[in-house]
């Protein structure tokens, strides 16, 4: 659905995109997280056809960004950081204009309205001008704005930003639900947004992808926690002679001492550690695999880059 090869993008002295290349598959739904400035909003802009690249190729759905814009956009639902609404007109005046700069034929806008209006809740609001709706209703206005022609791809960036945590609930479900019909691009720099909605992450710091990977995947690893209980023997030194362990830290855990065992290769320590303890008669309170989270990959990946994660 989406290619990108060796896309840069630079204001003047300023390199907001540097050789970003990467696929989308047809239906999946893509975190595309970094902090603030980035280069998020710039790569969503230039998917769209709002920007010009200043080197590489962007396809979507097979055509090229650049020399087929109105086939693209015509594929393309997009929902801004900020949605484009007329706050004097009612939700449905607002979504027939769309229908209508859209090009919808009106034998078919009627049912394309009801299926956006029904997909995005807004069915008991339709009378009411936008400008007297919260700012999560606001937001659901622009998702239906962006579904109404049916896209093969919908790009969202920063979705729930300004929303209470009710509201940002309701529009990830939306999302979610939205995806059964669309290949989705989430623009976003809040973690636990990627976590609730996507199922891979693409990670932009400093303008450069510094991780693209299945989100399991990613938090995935190979290090073992074992945790025994208070007053045993020093597990450390017998650990660290263990075959494919690379280091062992030890820190004090609740009612006992846990260990990190670091491990040299791929291989799934637990069964080793396990008898290693029967035989020693370790008081093993708990034996499991490290799982990171993604609020420590970003944060490492942020640490390497020497960027802010705020």
């Amino acid at each position: 659905m989406i290619t990108v090869t060796d896309l840069s993008k630079s204001y003047g002295s300023v390199q907001a995109l540097q050789g970003v290349s990467f696929h989308v598959d047809a239906g999946e739904i893509i975190g595309l997280l970094g902090p603030n400035g980035a280069g998020k909003t710039t790569m969503m802009k230039i998917l769209t056809g709002y920007l010009q690249p200043s080197d590489g190729t962007v396809e979507v759905d097979g055509l090229d960004v650049l020399t087929q814009a109105l086939e693209v956009q015509q594929r393309i639902g997009y929902l801004p950081e900020t949605a484009p609404l007329y706050p004097e007109l009612s939700v449905q005046e607002s979504l027939k204009m769309i229908a209508d700069l859209r090009q919808i034929p009106e034998d078919e806008q009627p049912a394309r309205l009801s299926r956006a209006i029904r997909a995005t809740g807004l069915a008991d609001h339709l009378t009411r001008p936008i400008g007297q709706l919260s700012k999560g209703y606001r937001q659901r206005v622009g998702l239906a704005q962006a579904i109404m022609h049916m896209p093969r791809l919908l790009i969202l960036d920063e979705p729930t930003i300004g929303l209470d945590p009710t509201q940002m609930v309701e529009v990830r479900h939306l999302i979610r639900s939205l995806a059964g019909n669309s290949t989705v691009l989430l623009s976003t720099h809040i973690l636990s947004e990627v976590e609730a909605i996507c199922d891979r992450v693409i990670i932009l710091l400093n303008g450069e992808i510094k991780a693209d990977a299945r989100l399991a995947d990613l938090e995935a690893t190979t290090d073992v926690i074992l945790v025994l209980e208070e007053g045993a023997p020093d597990a450390s030194a017998d650990l660290q002679a263990m075959e494919g362990v690379r280091s062992v830290e030890a820190t004090p855990a609740p009612g006992g001492l846990a260990y990190r065992v670091q491990t040299s290769d791929s291989r799934d320590l637990r069964p080793a550690i396990y008898a290693l303890a029967r035989d020693k008669v370790w008081p093993l309170v708990e034996l499991r695999r490290d799982q990171r989270t993604l609020e420590t990959v970003f944060g490492e990946l942020a640490s390497a880059a020497g960027g802010d994660t705020e």
